[in-house]
């Protein structure tokens, strides 16, 4: 099985900004180790690192870790796409077969139009000929512009991260709903099934609460373009990692074997190039 979706970090407060009071828990360091005790418990075998800083230097820090460890299957970094030069940086770090893909923190962009600008669009361009992927991590509201997005680059594989997360903590089903339908109608575009309990109640959540998250997810994309991530370790502040692999276990318990195949292994590993 392969977790899609996690982090690495070696805390620092100057690093990441975003870990206020109420992430506390993940001021730390969060390393391969200690991941490794989290993915033998659920009997994963193979891990894709994502990027958590918007920095050159947190995609050589994936990579140098990926090296060393080789469940560490692949990387999704961070380049400066709307830097002019980006295509001559992509081509150096592309040269290292642990990258499979890049991503840029596009919800915590002042501007929600920021993707379609089209400094941002040229450095996306690059990514296809290179056998790349890109990571959209977005919010519910960014959907449809993240539609016009994945129009302008058919052929650019895109990963949506997190389904785009969604008020599940308000139990709030649309627009997401159908805004998530129109995206998944673009075959370019696989979804992880990840980061679904940090936007519940964070001690409340429940499969039944989560449920018709999973099955709207299931219905627009189906198995074979549905990738299991952890989110980890942001998924301690909800529960921690074998809770929601044992609860996404649960709801996923009527799918076929194949079915389930494709979710916890085949999906990731031919959207990655793993």
């Amino acid at each position: 099985m392969i977790d899609a979706h996690h982090h690495f970090w070696q805390y620092k407060q100057s690093e990441y900004p975003w870990m206020d009071d109420s992430l506390a828990t993940l001021r730390r360091d969060y390393l391969p180790h200690h991941l490794k005790t989290e993915i033998d418990a659920a009997g994963i075998s193979g891990v894709v690192s994502v990027q958590a800083r918007q920095i050159l230097k947190e995609t050589d820090f994936l990579l140098n870790l990926a090296a060393q460890h080789p469940f560490v299957r692949g990387v999704v970094g961070w380049v400066p796409l709307n830097d002019p030069g980006v295509g001559g940086i992509l081509e150096q770090y592309a040269a290292n077969p642990r990258l499979k893909g890049v991503r840029h923190v596009l919800h915590d962009e002042a501007d929600d139009q920021y993707m379609l600008r089209a400094d941002f669009g040229a450095g996306l361009g690059c990514l296809a000929p290179l056998g790349l992927r890109y990571d959209l991590l977005i919010f519910a509201r960014h959907l449809p512009i993240s539609i016009q997005l994945v129009d302008r680059h058919p052929r650019q594989v895109f990963v949506l991260d997190h389904i785009a997360k969604p008020a599940i903590k308000k139990g709030q089903l649309e627009p997401w709903r159908t805004d998530l339908r129109n995206l998944a109608r673009r075959p370019n575009v696989y979804c992880k099934l990840s980061g679904m309990v940090t936007e519940a109640d964070w001690t409340g959540w429940s499969e039944k609460s989560l449920q018709p998250y999973v099955d709207t997810v299931l219905e627009a994309f189906g198995p074979r373009r549905i990738m299991f991530g952890s989110d980890w370790p942001v998924c301690a502040v909800a529960g921690g990692y074998q809770r929601w692999f044992k609860a996404l276990g649960c709801i996923t318990a009527s799918l076929s074997a194949d079915e389930q195949e494709w979710i916890y292994e085949r999906t990731a590993t031919q959207a990655y190039r793993l």
